[in-house]
């Protein structure tokens, strides 16, 4: 059964209101379910079923590193949950791609441990071919940097962590 038949099946369900007709053939088993249309855009949906032998699925692999490994970062997460809650957040305001410096060649506007002022840039967002230098609204001391330079950024992701005090 070639693509056009598929189509022309399809078509020939949804005219005659079938809600469901499967087929079986030796090399491949198709299903199409018609749901009748209560709202306008609801369609036909179709799956096609192609038979795999089974030595040509590989076993899933059963590990216990799976179940200890969350054990590990939840005894950490309280920690460092109370050490970031004595931090301010410093946010994306759009989407964009983040940049630490205003060219290649020019320094970084911020790094780990420097003290920012309010008004202070803290890095540049392109955002449709514009820079946009965000700003420090909290002086303090940068504590971490959230995002690697020159990658994409999604509105109120958070950017750095300042240290108020």
């Amino acid at each position: 059964m070639d693509i056009s038949e598929i189509q022309d099946l399809i078509k020939f369900i949804a005219k005659a209101g079938v809600t469901e007709v499967e087929i079986e053939k030796k090399d491949f088993k198709i299903t199409i379910k018609s749901e009748m249309p209560k709202k306008k855009g609801a369609g036909t949906e179709a799956t096609i079923q192609v038979p795999v032998p089974v030595a040509a699925m590989p076993a899933a692999p059963v590990s216990p590193v799976v179940q200890a490994a969350p054990a590990a970062p939840a005894a950490e997460a309280p920690k460092a949950a109370s050490d970031e809650d004595n931090y301010i957040t410093v946010k994306s305001p759009m989407i964009g791609t983040f940049y630490r410096r205003s060219a290649p060649d020019k320094p970084t506007f911020v790094e780990v441990g420097s003290t920012v002022g309010n008004g202070d840039v803290l890095c540049v967002i392109e955002a449709m071919k514009l820079f946009n230098e965000i700003e420090s609204e909290v002086s303090g001391k940068i504590v971490k940097i959230l995002v690697d330079d020159n990658s994409p950024v999604e509105y109120d992701q958070p950017l750095f962590l300042v240290d108020p005090s």
